[in-house]
């Protein structure tokens, strides 16, 4: 079985979840963190490895092992009319958080400023 190629290595990633709300930003291998406390976010580098169905990333934010999983599948927020090409997993120490994403070239439907 191939890898999952359906985000290219130079496409910029944004994730975002809600309920805690949180937001991730992925490019050139890095990783922005960011939540109501800390809106500019921690950037941190990370390790791309694509799985048979879809991409994961690891690193640590604030001491903490990140893992996230993007997978392709339709998304909605809850909170807007969007609907995002991919799904996202996170695992941020003991806490698991789940959410929306899309790419620069790979966007969402609905409206820009919901």
């Amino acid at each position: 079985m191939e890898a999952f190629d359906g985000i290219a290595e130079g496409e910029k990633i944004s994730l975002l979840g809600n309920e805690p709300f949180w937001g991730a930003k992925i490019a050139d291998g890095t990783l922005t963190w960011s939540t109501p406390d800390n809106i500019d976010g921690e950037t941190v580098p990370i390790t791309r490895f694509s799985g048979n169905n879809g991409l994961g990333f690891s690193g640590e934010v604030s001491g903490e092992v990140i893992q996230v999983a993007v997978t392709p599948g339709e998304c909605n927020d809850g909170m807007s009319d969007r609907t995002y090409p991919f799904t996202a997993t996170i695992t941020l120490g003991d806490r698991q958080l789940e959410g929306c994403g899309y790419t620069d070239k790979q966007s969402f439907d609905g409206p820009e400023n919901p």
